[in-house]
């Protein structure tokens, strides 16, 4: 079916908006940054620097094929050995280079020094901007603040929250991408400035002598050390930060992404050496001027000197030069040129980002310093635990989740559970669901339970015990806050993503009219018939709600085993609500999509998912189709790492 273009619109507008915004910021950095340094007039002497040299120089000529003509203007280069000029022997309208392949080589040979200058500084510019906005999407407690007050009043500006992670993942990849590109680039440029050594810009010199070894320049100055730590600490990074080192070992993920303060730290060092620097007095010395003190002898490049490097008619395009009687504008040189290094815009791009960040960690950390006090532990089936809590003055509203952290498990190790039970005005009891799966839940859950309860049949049970200190950080803002927000919402999890929706479950519960919400579609999808018990309680407490208020159209219960193994019922006469919506196999969700916009017609239903991804595709791709009944489907989802 085609793609309904307001429902794209609703989806992935916003999305796609900002994802161009951000582009055209980095293009235009990057352009701006390059040119400034390819044309910039206070450059012009570390152009001349990096371009002339006593052995050789390299003039601005034109390069002709056979073919067709190239022109090429090429600023004053030279390399130790290459003593011989730019300029090729001519032999009627060929030159003697000839093939393509030469011909490139060689005009990008003589403009290395200008390629490594400019894309230095040009992919310095995009590191900048992308390393002060990867910071922004893990500020975790103004981003709930911001979804939950009413700063943000649009729900489609709340949505856009949802999509932080993506562009945390973006700036990251870029990052690396353009890392890349700058250490190439410097690369180059350390090459470059042994090379074309001069004593007379001693000033601007990162070179202490002609030919030094440019791996000095990398590993006995501060840029260059302090460079070479970065890209080790961002190749841990990012090397962590892939899907099978997540899902292997989350541990190793956790403890090097917790680098980034080290990668920092040396940012703010790196661009402190100053070793790249500008002319400051462009009014009293322009570039290019002639000293009252400068003899005729010192380096005055005029175009009659081409003359001397053709043995035959010049190329097209050029002339001899004219009688040196002809008047022409010299510029005076009225004080000897002034230099300095620029302040580090670094400092200015992540300042702000950087303490924003720090002063949210600190806030946290103030927060969650006082241990929550364990109710009870519940050993749910299928490997599942549940956990209650209560704490002073904590507050939660449906959807959102909490990080918690045992010092007894691990010392800086801490995960996210979202909340299956919120606090409200009349009880203070807060809960999690985590399912064991991992070193730290499984270590999480022998200080919990004694060994012994562990293998039980009788589940679930409740056992009463000395628990260990538990702290929580948050709540944090998630997209499932919204699905109370929606007149309509299709709710669908899968396995243990099922844990948001059962905080909003729980909140219909105990009220559901001072909502928006007024139909509720929940589909829940497990391969194991057990699994429906982590809540089966719950749904059949709400449905009998529903009808005993005469509302038993408010809440559409939907169960789907995908894999069973003889067993095609949930154990338990009071489980028998149930059992008449369980369903064996898997969802047809183009029926199902076409029954909710049939039943609401002309509505926006809000569609919101916690499962696999493959699930999750499928939800988003039905979202964005069209339909012939008027209904406008938003899309919103949590999926696994």
């Amino acid at each position: 079916m085609a793609v309904s273009w307001r429902s794209w619109l609703a989806n992935e507008g916003v999305k796609h908006l900002c994802l161009l915004i951000w582009l055209s910021l980095n293009v235009l950095l990057f352009w701006k940054t390059f040119l400034l340094y390819n044309q910039g007039p206070e450059y012009y002497y570390i152009h001349q620097m990096l371009g002339i040299s006593i052995s050789g120089n390299c003039y601005p000529v034109q390069l002709y094929s056979q073919r067709r003509a190239r022109p090429y203007e090429m600023r004053p280069f030279t390399f130790s050995g290459f003593k011989t000029v730019c300029a090729t022997a001519m032999d009627g309208d060929n030159t003697v280079m000839g093939e393509d392949f030469l011909y490139n080589f060689f005009l990008f040979f003589c403009n290395s020094y200008l390629v490594g200058l400019c894309l230095s500084r040009a992919s310095a510019s995009v590191l900048n901007l992308n390393c002060s906005l990867i910071l922004l999407p893990m500020c975790r407690t103004l981003l709930a603040y911001l979804r939950g007050s009413q700063k943000v009043p649009s729900r489609r500006t709340r949505r856009l929250l949802d999509k932080s992670k993506t562009l945390h993942i973006t700036c990251g990849i870029t990052i690396c991408v353009f890392s890349g590109v700058h250490v190439a680039a410097h690369l180059m440029n350390a090459l470059n400035f042994s090379v074309n050594y001069s004593e007379n810009f001693l000033e601007l010199n990162a070179a202490r002598y002609q030919n030094e070894d440019p791996r000095k320049l990398l590993f006995t100055t501060v840029p260059g050390l302090t460079g070479v730590c970065m890209v080790v600490v961002l190749f841990l990074m990012v090397t962590a930060s892939t899907y099978a080192i997540r899902v292997s070992n989350y541990d190793i993920f956790w403890y090097t992404h917790n680098l980034f303060f080290v990668f920092y730290m040396l940012l703010l060092l790196h661009v402190s050496g100053g070793l790249l620097k500008y002319q400051t007095n462009l009014d009293t010395h322009p570039p290019g001027c002639i000293s009252l003190n400068q003899t005729q002898d010192q380096d005055i490049y005029s175009p009659e000197d081409f003359s001397e490097h053709f043995h035959g008619p010049l190329p097209e395009g050029f002339s001899k030069p004219e009688a040196r009687n002809q008047k022409t504008l010299v510029k005076i040189c009225l004080e000897e040129p002034k230099f300095q290094a620029h302040f580090p815009q670094t400092w200015i791009w992540i300042s702000g980002p950087l303490c924003l960040y720090c002063a949210e960690r600190l806030y946290r950390c103030i927060r969650s310093n006082k241990p929550v006090t364990i109710i009870s532990v519940i050993n749910h089936p299928s490997d599942v635990m549940e956990l209650r809590m209560v704490k002073e003055n904590f507050k939660a509203r449906p959807g959102q989740y909490i990080i918690l952290h045992c010092p007894s498990v691990s010392a800086l190790e801490n995960h996210p559970f979202t909340l299956t039970m919120c606090p409200t005005e009349t009880k203070a009891t807060f809960g999690v669901h985590f399912k064991v799966v991992g070193d730290w839940t499984e270590r999480f859950r022998d200080l919990l339970l004694p060994p012994s309860s562990q293998d039980s049949e009788i589940l679930p049970f409740i056992q009463s015990r000395n628990y260990p200190k538990l702290y929580i950080d948050g709540p944090f803002g998630s997209p499932f806050e919204e699905s109370l927000n929606y007149e309509v919402s299709l709710c669908v999890a899968g396995g243990i993503g099922v844990t948001p929706f059962a905080s909003i479950l729980n909140t219909l519960l105990d009220d559901w009219k001072p909502y928006k919400l007024r139909r509720l579609y929940f589909i829940w999808v497990c391969r194991d018939i057990r699994s429906f018990q982590w809540f089966a309680d719950l749904l059949c407490m709400l449905h009998n709600k529903f009808w005993q208020e005469n509302r038993p159209d408010y809440v559409n219960i939907q169960l789907y085993l995908s894999q069973t193994d003889g067993i095609q019922k949930i154990i338990g006469e009071k489980y028998h609500t149930l059992n008449s919506r369980l369903i064996i196999g898997r969802p047809r969700w183009k029926l199902l999509f076409d029954e909710i916009a049939k039943c609401n017609r002309g509505k926006t239903v809000g569609v919101f998912c916690c499962g696999p991804s493959s699930i999750s595709k499928t939800l988003h791709n039905l979202s964005n189709q069209s339909n012939s009944y008027g209904t406008k489907f938003e899309y919103n989802k949590e999926s696994f790492s």
